[in-house]
């Protein structure tokens, strides 16, 4: 069990505007793209995001323990998302070989079709919400904020 201090570093106002500020950015943000993918193209953000990872590797198939790392999902919720995906005919699961107990998750003509077709109207929004408001220097602050976040959570923090 954990020993409680007292010693807690209370967020100062600005940082817990920045804080709960990003997290309002991001539910509100998440919600807005879901609504529109779906209006567009009959696909949720949790399709887009399982198809554009399988777009991002040449071979249009990865296992689902890889599916799901990118994703930062746990392995039922992958399962249960290809699952809905495979029903719709956007991706397929193969047997793997190499380890007849996993599987790969591939990209289907379907798919590949679905992602194409929604990523020009899902790229506009993404303009029009982020990169329209932002100047250059901002979204160059931004990418460098992001990353250092993302190596401090990969260190393990």
């Amino acid at each position: 069990m954990r020993e409680v201090t007292t010693d807690v570093r209370w967020l100062d106002a600005t940082q817990q505007r920045a804080w709960r500020g990003f997290l309002d950015l991001h539910a509100r943000l998440s919600a807005k793209l879901n609504r529109e993918l779906q209006q567009t193209s009959g696909l949720t953000l949790s399709d887009y995001d399982v198809l554009v990872h399988l777009t991002d590797v040449p071979d249009g198939r990865l296992r689902a323990f890889e599916l799901g790392d990118g994703l930062q999902w746990d392995k039922s919720r992958v399962s249960k998302q290809v699952a809905r995906l495979a029903a719709r005919g956007l991706v397929a699961k193969q047997e793997c070989e190499a380890d007849r107990r996993g599987a790969y998750v591939v990209l289907t003509p379907t798919g590949r079709a679905a992602i194409e077709a929604a990523a020009p109207a899902h790229v506009e929004l993404v303009h029009r919400l982020i990169f329209d408001t932002l100047t250059p220097d901002q979204v160059r602050e931004w990418a460098t904020i992001s990353a250092a976040l993302l190596r401090r959570l990969e260190a393990g923090e």
